[in-house]
Formats: structure tokens, C-alpha cells, sequence
């Protein structure tokens, strides 16, 4: 399917050229991911893990908290925290005390940690990871990392400003309706297919794959 028609789809939807506009997220700009600091990375993959299956909302509102509790996410101390400062946080009501979850702040800390010695920084490394080879990313973080399968990654990488797509359920339902994803959209096979369909219309079209990803789910009436 050629993505002027699913455009058309979401002009008609949202009343116009101008609305659609007003709704996409902000142009990426590769530059930007390298001038952020490892900490806010750690911070922003805690959030997205913490939001999985749990009211954003609650999340949101806590998060200053938690930049409190977890003194600020600095990857090298959290890398080789010790366990009783993990066992006092699932104590602290400043945060959800979700243990589960909290662990996954060290393992990421050294992910964070072990890509920089490599790449000078974790944005740096995000920087150099082409688009079009989103799944790649998306494997290595759900590899690498903790608890960054399913779409956890995808809002982490659009929440930083990297351009990439994210299946949310409107994405999955407007690329099931258009015959382009006939898997799962968490399985390889899903992922690939969601892949090619963006990289299809970012040649198209020259538009950011993220900009795209937000276009595709204004197709569908989720009012």
C-alpha cells in the first residue's frame, strides 16, 4: 500500500493537514541524542519499565521521586550497586516498590556502562544505529538490557528522540487492515514486516519514520 493513501486516511480522520501536523512528535535529530547524558538514558529506560502494565499517570507523577530514590541514575554507581540499597528501595515509598522492576537498574546501568566503553556514550551509540534497522536495535536492547522486550523499547527510543516506529495498537491494527502484518508484532517475523513497510515509506515519502509510525495511527477510530 502506498502511504499516501493511509495519509489520506488520517487527514480525513483528523480534520485536516494542519491537525495531523500538530500531532506528530518532535523532528529527530541525531545530534541531540549524543549531547544527553548517560544518567538521563538509565532514567528514561526505568520509566518506560516502570510503565509497562502500570497507569503512565502514576508513573509520571511519582517520577521526581523516583529521581530522588535512585539519585539521579548515575550508570557507574548503579552498575555495582549493593543489594541492601536494591532491598531498601522496594521499602521506599517514593517509588513502586516493585522489586522485579528495581533490579533491572543495575543490569541496565551496565549495559549503559559497557556501550560506552565502547562507543563513547550510550547516545553516541544510539546515534550510529541506522533507522532502517530498528529491529537490530530493538534486539540488541531486549538481549543487552532487562525487561526491554514487547514495546518497551520502542516508547524508550521515541521518548529520547530517536526516529523510529512503535506498534502500538492502532499501528498494529492500521498495518494488519492494510495486509502488510500478518504476525505477531512482538515475534521477529512481525517486526520485520513493520520494518520493511516504514523503510518502503520513508523512501516514499523522505519523512521521519516516527512522524510516519504517528501518521499510520490516526488511520484508526479509536474514539
Amino acid at each position: 500500500m502506498e502511504f499516501s493513501e493511509l495519509y489520506q486516511q488520517a487527514v480525513a480522520r483528523k480534520g485536516g493537514e494542519e491537525a495531523v501536523k500538530a500531532l506528530l512528535p518532535p523532528l529527530p535529530k541525531r545530534a541531540r541524542l549524543m549531547e544527553v547524558g548517560d544518567d538521563r538514558y538509565l532514567s528514561e529506560i526505568t520509566r518506560c519499565i516502570f510503565k509497562a502494565g502500570f497507569v503512565w499517570r502514576v508513573i509520571e507523577n511519582k517520577w521526581p521521586s523516583f529521581e530522588a530514590a535512585f539519585e539521579g541514575f548515575v550508570p557507574a554507581y548503579w552498575q555495582q550497586v549493593p543489594p541492601e540499597v536494591l532491598e531498601r528501595l522496594a521499602e521506599d515509598t517514593r517509588v513502586v516498590r516493585n522489586m522485579q522492576k528495581i533490579r533491572t537498574v543495575p543490569e541496565n546501568a551496565r549495559m549503559i556502562m559497557e556501550v560506552a566503553q565502547d562507543y563513547g556514550s550510550f547516545g553516541q551509540f544510539l546515534a550510529e544505529w541506522p533507522s532502517e534497522d530498528q529491529v537490530g536495535l530493538l534486539m540488541y536492547l531486549k538481549r543487552n538490557g532487562a525487561r526491554l522486550g514487547g514495546n518497551t523499547a520502542q516508547y524508550f527510543l521515541r521518548r529520547v528522540g530517536w526516529d523510529g516506529f512503535i506498534l502500538s495498537r492502532d499501528v498494529v491494527t492500521a498495518l494488519t487492515r492494510a495486509d502488510i502484518l500478518d504476525a505477531s508484532p512482538t515475534s521477529k517475523k512481525g517486526l520485520a514486516q513493520a520494518q520493511d513497510a516504514f523503510n518502503q515509506w520513508h523512501q516514499e515519502t523522505g519523512l521521519p519514520i516516527s512522524h510516519l509510525s504517528r501518521i499510520v495511527s490516526f488511520t484508526v477510530d479509536n474514539d
